[in-house]
């Protein structure tokens, strides 16, 4: 099944590249920004909850969904890009076992333990 979990986070990644593609960006902006969400984990740097909920913020597709909607409907190409790199950093973390944090440690997650 995990297999299965990470065909699906590849699939959505390679729909976040897609994206992008649409957006008049240089593609050096992708592989710039593609890493910038993990700016999330110096959350941790006060305490597990500040930590998790600033880290779930910058991982959660659903925000990253709206960002890039709110960027459609006003026509801002800056918004959208936000949410694709958003989006697609979730799902390359998840392809690699780094899913949503729960506030009481950092490799605590809903895909599991990372690691295991």
């Amino acid at each position: 099944m995990k297999f299965v979990l990470k065909l699906e986070e590849l699939g959505m990644f390679v729909f976040g590249i897609f994206l992008f593609n649409q957006l008049s960006y240089a593609w050096w902006w992708f592989l710039a920004l593609i890493l910038v969400p993990d700016i999330g984990m110096l959350g941790y740097i006060f305490n597990t909850k500040i930590g998790a909920t600033v880290y779930n913020m910058f991982h959660h597709k659903g925000l990253a969904i709206l960002i890039y909607f709110l960027g459609m409907y006003f026509e801002i190409e800056w918004l959208k890009l936000v949410g694709i790199i958003l989006f697609a950093h979730a799902s390359m973390d998840r392809i690699f076992g780094y899913g949503l944090k729960f506030d009481d440690a950092f490799k605590n997650t809903h895909l599991g333990e990372i690691g295991k």
